[in-house]
């Protein structure tokens, strides 16, 4: 019998309806909707879900979680998937062969780490451009060393990440301005910030990828229920 949460699944219709609708906010924002990547987050969401964002024409898929990451990969080899949450060095070997860009490296042994497992790997720096103490990151001034040593390392930065304000009344726009002009000053590509609720604010700032979980999903199951 199918769980409560599955049946609540949203259907392909619903899912590209809800694209359309997230790529039209970019556009009204100001950016090419083109050039802005939608990185779809599955984060808490059943397995069956990433068939539904498969068919939706959405392949690049985010996860914050090892374990619910690992436990969605069987069968969906079409997936490139995104590791996007705070990531624990003793995860990386389980990982590497299924992670296409590591968004979330924030400090020298997660770089040794996967230099040492996944040679060559892609991966975005996170940088905490909001000063908060609890925000995983590092601080925006030790970002350049963190590049440098990554690429020393073999490895493929391809740009950097950064995660808004926890006080949804806070503006974004001072960190996202920071990030956008790290980016610029390293000469990197990849600009990935922005979700659900302040996607707009990072198109502003100069976003190339809005990382959506709940306008596209819905709600997400509680922690604990994904897959079962």
């Amino acid at each position: 019998r199918r769980s409560a949460a599955v049946s609540a699944l949203p259907t392909v219709e619903d899912v590209t309806t809800r694209l359309a609708g997230i790529r039209a906010r970019i556009e009204a924002a100001g950016g090419d909707p083109a050039r802005v990547a939608v990185l779809a987050v599955t984060k808490g969401h059943p397995i069956e879900l990433v068939d539904v964002a498969l068919a939706a024409g959405l392949v690049d898929l985010g996860e914050n979680y090892a374990q619910e990451l690992l436990a969605k990969t069987a069968g969906h080899e079409a997936v490139r998937w995104h590791f996007i949450g705070h990531l624990q060095r003793n995860k990386v070997r389980q990982l590497a062969p299924h992670v296409a860009l590591w968004q979330s490296i924030d400090r020298v042994e997660l770089i040794d780490e996967l230099a040492r497992r996944s040679p060559g790997a892609h991966l975005l720096i996170q940088v905490n451009a909001t000063g908060e103490q609890d925000k995983n990151g590092c601080r925006p001034q030790d970002c350049p060393a963190l590049v440098e040593r990554a690429l020393a390392a073999g490895l493929h930065v391809d740009g950097l990440m950064t995660v808004g304000p926890t006080d949804a009344t806070a503006d974004p726009s001072p960190g996202f301005d920071t990030v956008r002009t790290l980016v610029d000053r390293l000469g990197l590509v990849t600009c990935s910030m922005g979700m659900t609720d302040d996607l707009e604010a990072a198109v502003r700032h100069g976003s190339t990828m809005v990382r959506i979980g709940t306008a596209l999903f819905g709600a997400r199951a509680p922690r604990g229920s994904v897959g079962h």
